[in-house]
């Protein structure tokens, strides 16, 4: 991949100065869905496949970018001295932001850049390609600008300020944190209140995960994403009337239940709910994975869903026709959606003997059910934003 990479940047960029390349993974969430926003805790690993990047300093203040997966969008030019969003740039506007957000916090970007950008993560998964792009970003500027104060911690931060002061997505933090931070064959146990982290050792040496893409488009998710946020947000202020926290996270599932009638809506106790239930989980979750008791594991994953679909209702009836032909699959230990939801994929782990049938039932039962046809990713744990 490095080589091919060299050659279509200098067939794109022409010679010049030697190109380096960089890669940050996408990443899948086992369990701790909506959680991250709420100051509670979530389990993630980075995965294999990602974005690729090749890229070298020029000798002038501008930044020129090209992806292959875009080429309708050609080459995206803008002087650093005027990076601001523009709707034509598309997929450009992530990189932008993320050097706009270097600049911003004093950063030293010294000149321009020519990057050529190349994802393998299936569009539409909702596995972390836009924060890939940033993070692969930001580690070319830290390389390149000889940044070496700026840590991957920075990196995960500025591209979640990219995406809140660029963008203008609300994001959490566990993307960008996770594809900067990732670690083969470990999943991150992340307190996303305080970013207080441990790697927990995630060797599934008779199992796999499984993604399943449902084909359903999610629509309008950017406002339901932000709706949810703010009834979790409302929830906190009226909890904080009666009780002292800071986020959501803080509750145990017992203390929630004394205080939730502080809450005026039934809507926001359900969603305030959820964002409790599901930090306990999460936590309960990894505390199985360390005995080894991947059977309560997949449990907790089964009940994520369930709260998902029923507190939070970011579901929808295709992930759930999905999540309910999983379960009634032998060898499989848990299913549920993941992600934003709306829409988009699940997330399964299944015996290796099981795999097989798994993708063949699942999918037949799903397209007879829906008349959509479902893809399916065996995917593996990999390591965090690297230099190839």
């Amino acid at each position: 991949m490095r080589q091919q990479l060299i050659d279509k940047f200098l067939e794109i960029f022409g010679e010049g100065d030697d190109a380096n390349v960089y890669f940050a993974p996408g990443r899948i969430n086992l369990i701790g869905e909506h959680t991250d926003y709420n100051g509670g805790h979530v389990f993630p690993c980075a995965i294999t496949i990602g974005t690729y990047a090749a890229a070298r300093r020029r000798k002038d203040q501008e930044l020129h970018l090209y992806s292959l997966n875009y080429p309708e969008n050609g080459m995206i030019q803008a002087p650093l001295s005027d990076l601001s969003y523009r709707q034509k740039d598309g997929w450009g506007n992530y990189p932008k932001g993320v050097v706009q957000t270097f600049i911003s916090k004093n950063c030293r970007v010294s000149c321009g850049l020519d990057i050529l950008y190349y994802g393998d993560i299936p569009k539409g998964l909702g596995i972390g390609s836009s924060a890939s792009i940033e993070v692969v970003t930001g580690l070319i500027l830290k390389e390149l600008m000889g940044l070496s104060d700026i840590s991957l911690v920075d990196i995960a931060l500025f591209s979640q300020l990219a995406e809140h002061e660029y963008i203008g997505m609300s994001c959490g933090i566990m993307d960008p944190f996770t594809i900067a931070m990732g670690k083969k064959d470990h999943a991150i146990f992340l307190d996303t209140s305080d970013l207080s982290y441990v790697y927990a050792p995630l060797l599934l040496s008779h199992e796999k995960i499984i993604i399943t893409n449902s084909q359903k488009k999610r629509s309008a998710v950017d406002t339901r994403y932000h709706e949810r946020r703010a009834q979790c947000a409302e929830a906190l202020k009226e909890l904080q009337t009666v009780i002292a926290i800071r986020d959501l996270g803080e509750l145990t599932a017992e203390v929630f239940e004394k205080v939730q009638e502080m809450i005026a809506s039934p809507v926001r106790v359900c969603r305030a709910r959820h964002a409790v239930t599901e930090n306990q989980r999460t936590i309960q979750a990894v505390e199985a994975l360390k005995h080894g008791d991947l059977f309560e594991f997949g449990q907790l994953m089964n009940a994520s869903h369930l709260s998902l679909k029923e507190d939070y209702e970011v579901s929808c009836e295709e992930l759930d026709i999905l999540v309910e032909e999983a379960w009634n699959m032998d060898g499989v230990l848990g299913s549920r959606m993941m992600g934003a939801g709306f829409g988009g994929c699940t997330v399964s782990i299944v015996e290796n003997s099981a795999v097989n049938s798994f993708i063949q039932k699942v999918g037949e039962n799903y397209q007879s059910r829906t008349g959509l046809q479902a893809e399916f990713y065996v995917v593996e744990t990999g390591n965090g934003a690297t230099v190839l």
